[in-house]
């Protein structure tokens, strides 16, 4: 399960909404509450460094990621997810994202963006040790007021 507050839910669809019709993409700082459980403290945008295909890949830059990490760690933070859009797309992973997904035990959030308008947000958590018992699991979100 992925636990998210009412207004950082709404920042990661907005995102979407914004870069449309690029893929928008960022990171989720917050604490794993139990193995398979993440719970979202604060989000930070990312710029999506695809330059080839930026309406239906995404690239987070290394810089943005240790960076993320820095911050995290001075809250008591650590990254437990990214987000990203599809833009007229449905809200699934793709083969490229999941090949592309390494952080294990992390949520990985897709809204898809029909014609610039937020639609579904599903959420799927990394599970497995290495690339050959990787699998993403659909995860509930859980929307806190």
């Amino acid at each position: 399960m992925l636990k998210i507050k009412q207004a950082d839910y709404d920042a990661m669809r907005q995102h979407g909404e914004e870069t449309y019709p690029h893929e928008c993409c960022g990171i989720m700082l917050g604490r794993p509450v139990i193995p398979g459980e993440n719970e979202v403290v604060e989000l930070m945008r990312a710029g999506n460094t695809r330059t080839d295909s930026a309406h239906n890949r995404y690239h987070i830059a290394p810089q943005e990621l240790i960076k993320a990490q820095r911050e995290g760690r001075k809250k008591d933070l650590e990254i437990v997810g990214f987000y990203h859009s599809h833009p007229d797309h449905p809200a699934h992973w793709s083969k490229t994202d999941f090949d592309e997904a390494h952080w294990y035990g992390c949520s990985y959030v897709i809204t898809a963006v029909a014609q610039g308008k937020a639609e579904v947000t599903n959420s799927f958590l990394l599970r497995g040790s290495n690339e050959d018992d990787k699998v993403f699991d659909h995860e509930k979100i859980e929307v806190e007021a």
